[in-house]
């Protein structure tokens, strides 16, 4: 009777998880997956999940979900059982392990884990090791030996378990400090206790997790050192082994305490440098990598020992940059970057020049090696795919080849830039005496050969100085006569685009180069016009001064390529001409802007009207591309004249406002369009500040209209510009403005909480983001009459409501606010703290009639704030908002600590019952008071977090909603 009444007790978890395997509706294994997570949290799991585990008829995946269920109760659950249980229960543990000692290994590590998470909270158990090791016995070595390895590993993420920080630290003393050298002699009897003892790869895997207690130099001086070498050479234990390799190296970190062991261990890993050449001969591509990490981590450990011993320890740097060498795949030579970049990073200083000098040589190599490794691969036909239509493998040689190039820039630091230029430059004058004469329109032979070195240079580009006068007045001659092959070109586009800085203060090089790049525009690759766009961009950028006399020229180039490029490579051609408009003289500038914007005008307003009676979405692209390239010129184009001039840019801005009011008019209902005119206006008052008055009532009457017909957070986000650049006290704003800016500020605040009112938040996210981080500014500018206003109190119920979402964005903007609200309760307000009215700069307090406003504010809402943000960190917040929400429960104890502990204690009483623990909310309030009287307000902020993980992680969010915490809607009748 008891078997079939367990048995039946079972059968809903079995077939809930024969659902989520079997292809069934997403609604199915949606319902299943809600049993199986509701059946991990109840107390009836704990004897279910043994019921599971002891029958032999259990099939495999139901026994490793009995044990993971398992090891979560013990891990958050443990609570439900009585104290007195728990013998037992560790008992029963030890008696399943024993019953899976020989496997499945999933199911075995699970059991291990609940063991050990058993050992960590079972304070009353002291003799863990031998109870362990005698109730498994000697023939289970495998499972005495994944225990031995998880013990650490769970110690060390204690956090997790309901233990306090005394208790904790005093565990982990038993377990580990304790018991480590009773675990190191161990690990060495059984090492030698047969003969394929020294090649279990849970060996090794032990001895790494305790190597967090056991000091390498113990495991070094130990009969274990020859083990571990040893069993590189067994193919079963040779990833364990080079991770415990590792680990090792890793503990020899400080070089100074550590000197003793790296001399017994450096000629061990020396003598593995023969197998660099075995293994890559071998081709097995897996041992080369574990060789390579090996010799790449003992760089890392020892870099400092490097750069003071270059003579001792050349040997080792010699040997990393064989395995950059005889990498034929391209797969290892990964693991070498960091050690080359802190190796650089070392010597380039001036205390360990010697060094920088004996290894001079050693980096000339690695520059040779990373540029053929720079080639793409080596197929028959010049049009032939070199990936055989892998795109995957594609992309990822691409991403390496940058990787490479921060080698190169290495390189530079280390051996000069010159030298490292020169090398691609023989290349590349090799490749042209050698195989120039034989390329033809149709056929570029050993183009790779060529690629690699061009790549190289873009690379470094970085790294060259203006000022460079040797190599790059040879070398940019021959790229621009390369062969046209669509890498070729790509590349040396690519490459000299990284050079116009110095092409900028050598001016008799610009025309070939410019020459070279516009040519690129009417080449039948796509890649290589994208390229064009971008190296015109920056050549635009740094060498405006010497295209100045160039505007009207390149005007018409501008036009006649404008509309046949993609809307990347248009924004940035457009970058290019409104740079070389940017130097033009203030006289000109009105005349230049004209003349490149009023053709684009004309295109947005044709694309405009066939967009109104179009059905797609793609027509409105094009309107907000244009849009886009006016942005680009307002952003570029920003005349230096004295705010009693007339500024020539602002005039031009005067005359296209109307067309860009009327488009946002026009397409309410088009995110991208209006997105894209709010970003144009708010440059227009980043570039042009208070030269933007003229325009600023009209201005100011779109974006109220705007938002109120469109409910787009965009125009919040271009209102915070204007907030901003006219705020009381800034420069060349008189007092009247800067109160209309207020009013205006408090018109779109209105119209947010009409909005909020009408619409539930989650369907506002981007709003209510854009409405805080407006907020925030208000603050900061405005806070004497934002928080003295009546609608004030709206604005804190809206972010209380807020709080309601799940989004990050705009939880974080909601939080934020909030802090800088609350700061206002205090004498430090997130603000700044000097008066710059005056010339004395005086450090200002915060009046207290604003405190008192604050915490009035607080007071009439304080328990529904505090039930929101409670409920968001156990239930609905994402992670990242936990900082920032523990931050606010902090502020509100700084502002009003007893009404705050009294909201807390009330909004833990109204969780649903049986989610928390028995006596946990009075041993919380109690910690939480004793905390708040001794001032002690960061202790709270970490007994918040840890209770409200606790619980989110015990506990699912009831479908059927939080009942008394549940939130209400935003009402507003303003």
């Amino acid at each position: 009777m008891a078997s079939r009444r367990n048995s039946s007790n079972v059968e809903p978890i079995l077939a809930a998880l024969a659902t989520m395997q079997a292809n069934v509706e997403r609604s199915q294994k949606s319902q299943a997956h809600d049993y199986l997570e509701k059946f991990q949290k109840s107390p009836e799991a704990w004897k279910e999940t043994h019921v599971l585990l002891s029958s032999p008829n259990t099939v495999a995946e139901a026994k490793l979900f009995a044990a993971t269920t398992l090891k979560g109760k013990i891990t958050y659950d443990l609570d439900q059982l009585p104290r007195e249980s728990l013998p037992s229960l560790r008992d029963s543990i030890l008696n399943l392990l024993i019953s899976y000692r020989e496997g499945p290994r999933p199911v075995r590590t699970q059991l291990c884990v609940c063991l050990a998470n058993v050992a960590i909270q079972m304070l009353e158990w002291k003799d863990v090791l031998s109870h362990v090791g005698s109730a498994i016995g000697d023939s289970a070595g495998d499972c005495i030996l994944e225990f031995l390895k998880v013990l650490p590993e769970e110690v060390t993420e204690g956090r997790k378990i309901n233990l306090t920080e005394d208790e904790l630290a005093n565990r982990t003393k038993e377990l580990l400090e304790d018991n480590a050298s009773q675990v190191l002699t161990l690990l060495v009897q059984y090492s030698s206790s047969s003969a394929t003892a020294g090649s279990n790869p849970r060996l090794y895997e032990c001895i790494s997790s305790w190597l967090r207690e056991i000091p390498a130099a113990d495991v070094v001086n130990s009969p274990l050192l020859d083990a571990i070498i040893g069993s590189l050479s067994n193919e079963d234990s040779f990833d364990a082994s080079v991770d415990c390799i590792c680990t090792i190296l890793r503990d020899t970190r400080e070089v100074d305490e550590s000197i003793e062991v790296i001399q017994i261990i450096y000629p061990r890993i020396m003598s593995l440098r023969t197998k660099i050449a075995q293994v890559a001969d071998s081709g097995d591509l897996e041992t080369y990598k574990g060789i390579s990490r090996i010799f790449a981590e003992a760089g890392e450990a020892w870099v400092v020992m490097i750069a003071r011993l270059p003579a001792d320890f050349n040997d080792l740097v010699e040997s990393i940059l064989e395995c950059c060498g005889r990498d034929q795949d391209r797969d290892a030579i990964a693991l070498t970057f960091l050690f080359w970049f802190e190796l650089k990073q070392i010597i380039t200083l001036e205390k360990y020049k010697q060094a920088r000098i004996h290894y001079a040589g050693v980096f000339g190599k690695l520059i040779d090696i990373m540029i053929k490794h720079l080639e793409y691969p080596n197929l028959d036909g010049d049009n032939a795919d070199l990936f055989d239509g892998d795109r995957e493998q594609e992309e990822k040689f691409r991403e390496f080849r940058h990787h490479m190039g921060d080698v190169l820039k290495d390189c530079c630091d280390v051996i000069t830039v010159t030298e490292c230029l020169g090398k691609s430059f023989n290349l590349i004058q090799r490749w042209i005496t050698t195989y120039g004469p034989q390329a033809t329109s149709v056929s570029v032979p050993h183009w790779q050969e060529l690629e690699a070195p061009l790549f190289s240079m873009r690379a470094m580009g970085r790294m060259v100085s203006p000022e460079e006068s040797v190599v790059l007045r040879q070398v940019i001659p021959l790229v621009v006569q390369i062969p046209d092959h669509e890498k070729l070109r790509f590349q040396a586009i690519m490459a000299l685009a990284r050079y116009t800085a110095w092409t900028a203060q050598h001016p008799e090089f610009l025309q070939p180069q410019l020459k070279f790049i516009i040519a690129g525009f009417s080449h039948s690759s796509k890649e290589v016009v994208r390229a064009a766009a971008l190296a015109f961009k920056f050549f635009g950028t740094d060498c405006r001064k010497l295209l100045e006399s160039s505007v009207t020229e390149l005007h018409s180039f501008y036009e006649s390529v404008l509309d046949g490029l993609p809307p990347m490579s248009q924004e940035e051609i457009t970058e290019g001409v409104a740079c070389i408009i940017s130097i033009q003289q203030t006289n000109k500038i009105y005349d230049a802007f004209k003349l490149y914007c009023d053709p684009v005008i004309k295109r947005l307003m044709s694309r405009a009207n066939e967009a109104r009676d179009a059905r797609d979405d793609v027509s409105k692209l094009a309107v907000a591309d244009y849009v886009q390239l006016l942005t680009i010129f307002v952003q570029k184009i920003q005349p230096d004249v004295s705010p009693q001039e007339e500024n020539p840019a602002v005039k031009y801005c005067q005359e296209i406002l109307p067309v860009l009011s009327t488009i946002a008019e026009n397409f309410t209902d088009s995110t991208p369009i209006l997105e894209r005119v709010c970003r144009c206006w708010r440059y227009m008052v980043l570039s042009y500040r208070t030269a933007i008055l003229p325009l600023l009532p009209t201005l100011a009457q779109q974006l109220a209209s705007g938002f109120e017909n469109s409910r787009q957070g965009c125009f919040l986000w271009a209102t915070d510009s204007v907030l901003r650049e006219f705020a009381e006290g800034a420069e060349f704003v008189d007092p009247s403005t800067s109160q209309a800016i207020y009013n205006f500020f408090e018109q779109q605040a209105l119209a947010f909480l009409r909005i909020m009112n009408d619409l539930p938040a989650e369907e506002l996210p981007d709003v209510i983001e854009d409405f805080f981080r407006l907020l925030i500014d208000a603050l900061i500018y405005y806070h004497q009459q934002l928080l003295l206003s009546p609608v004030c109190q709206h604005i804190l119920s809206a972010s209380i409501s807020a709080l309601t979402l799940q989004q990050k964005l705009p939880l974080e903007a909601t939080l934020h606010f909030l802090r800088d609200f609350l700061s206002y309760g205090t004498n430090h307000p997130n603000s700044s703290n000097f008066d710059y009215r005056d010339d004395t700069q005086a450090l200002r307090g915060n009046p207290l009639h604003i405190q008192q406003a604050v915490k009035g504010l607080v007071v009439a809402q304080g328990e529904p704030f505090v039930q929101r943000i409670l409920t968001g960190m156990m239930f609905t917040f994402p992670p990242d908002c936990f900082y920032d929400a523990s931050g606010v429960l902090l502020s509100l104890f700084e502002v009003v600590p007893q009404e705050t502990g009294s909201w807390l204690k009330g909004t833990i009483s109204m969780l649903p019952a049986g989610s928390i623990r028995m006596g946990e909310p009075d041993r919380l309030m109690n910690a939480v008071g004793t905390k708040v009287q001794a001032g002690d307000l960061r202790k709270v902020r970490v007994l918040l977090q840890d209770f409200t993980t606790s619980y989110r992680r015990r506990n699912v969010a009831p479908r059927e909603g939080l009942g008394r915490l549940e939130a209400t809607r935003f009402r507003f009748s303003g």
